[in-house]
């Protein structure tokens, strides 16, 4: 009783032997469509379509397709949207809404008032493609054609929306660098295995952090004051990395950030980072100013912190964008290299400044 998509989901989840009694119990035309939607990629649009479709030749009437969609013909589902126009080859030509139809004389031919261009989508097409594409063009379905351009089914928004949700959640959680199976069900060894790898990054970046205060130890030694005000930089650098990092995943994941307009979103979050850094580092300045009672230390506090604000704005779109060019989903693996830079920066900037004006 369910349509296609919806088997495909149901079945897609049984394990092999029930699957196979499953098949075996459908009727031949439901099997044979059901195993070719299997056949496609797991979160392509040829997954996603269902088959229960509404498609007529372009010679028809307005009439001729009323009366067919109120007879008790099988292929014609009990939902859709769209009503589809193909030629003798099952090309698709054309469509029309139900609007259109309804409001249209039943002697007018359907070719007449179909949209001669109809959006389509690529049954090879990515789920995320096929979200953004309704989501840019506010469409409420729209027809899938394979590489010769026949129509093998239609997507609706409903089914979009299940992906629109399951992408950001993907997201989210690639953020953190955890994966969607690390549910409370999860075996721990498995949710380790997910998490350790990225732990590890991150264990090698903090000792590259390290790595640059050793360089520094004399000075700090000198200036117990330094060893304080140290976490200060670097954590301020990395949130507002974060926060442009944040901004710059989100707009790659929904294409509003492409080359066309980089260096015009560049240049905008580079003066909001450097009016961020001055503004807090006229604040954090006179806070060490007056809790170690100089000036000079102030001075190089906010002076650090304005670079180390500059310089994680800047990496935290720059960093994205150059692992999307890489082909290397940004969400997984910006933060690594976001939070290193800020850190190794903050530290290394606060440090030589005071290694070279404070003593």
């Amino acid at each position: 009783e369910l349509e296609t998509d919806d088997a495909v989901y149901v079945i897609e989840e049984l394990d092999a032997e029930d699957r196979e009694d499953v098949m075996r119990k459908l009727a031949a035309d439901d099997r044979v469509a059901i195993e070719e939607s299997l056949s496609y990629p797991e979160d392509s649009a040829g997954r996603m379509m269902q088959r229960d479709l509404v498609a007529v030749p372009e010679f028809w009437t307005v009439g001729q397709t009323i009366d067919y969609l109120r007879s008790d013909s099988p292929d014609v589902p009990s939902d859709f949207y769209d009503v589809f126009v193909m030629n003798p080859s099952h090309h698709l030509v054309g469509s029309v809404s139900l609007p259109s139809i309804m409001r249209t004389q039943p002697s007018v031919a359907l070719n007449t008032i179909m949209e001669a261009e109809p959006y389509f989508i690529e049954v090879s097409a990515d789920q995320e493609e096929v979200a953004h594409q309704f989501t840019k063009y506010h469409l409420i379905s729209a027809a899938v054609v394979d590489e010769s351009h026949r129509l093998v089914g239609v997507i609706t928004v409903d089914d979009v929306v299940d992906v629109i949700e399951e992408e950001a959640e993907e997201d989210i959680l690639a953020l953190a660098g955890v994966s969607e199976e690390s549910g409370l069900n999860e075996n721990f060894i498995e949710i380790t295995k997910g998490r350790f790898k990225w732990l590890l990054v991150n264990l090698a970046t903090a000792i590259l952090a390290s790595v640059v205060i050793s360089m520094f130890e004399g000075t700090i030694e000198q200036m117990v004051s330094l060893a304080v005000l140290m976490p200060i930089v670097a954590s301020m650098g990395g949130n507002a990395g974060t926060q442009t990092m944040t901004v710059a995943v989100r707009a790659i994941a929904t294409k509003e950030l492409s080359s066309t307009n980089a260096l015009r979103v560049v240049n905008r979050e580079t003066m909001a980072a450097i009016l961020n850094g001055i503004l807090l580092a006229i604040v954090a300045g006179l806070v060490a100013w007056f809790w170690f009672g100089s000036f000079a230390l102030g001075a190089v506090f906010a002076a650090a912190m304005v670079f180390n604000i500059f310089v994680a704005g800047l990496c935290g779109l720059l960093v994205p964008m150059a692992l999307h060019k890489m082909d290397i989903d940004p969400a997984i693996s910006s933060s690594v290299f976001v939070t290193t830079i800020t850190d190794v920066v903050g530290f290394f900037a606060f440090l030589g400044l005071a290694a070279l004006y404070l003593l």
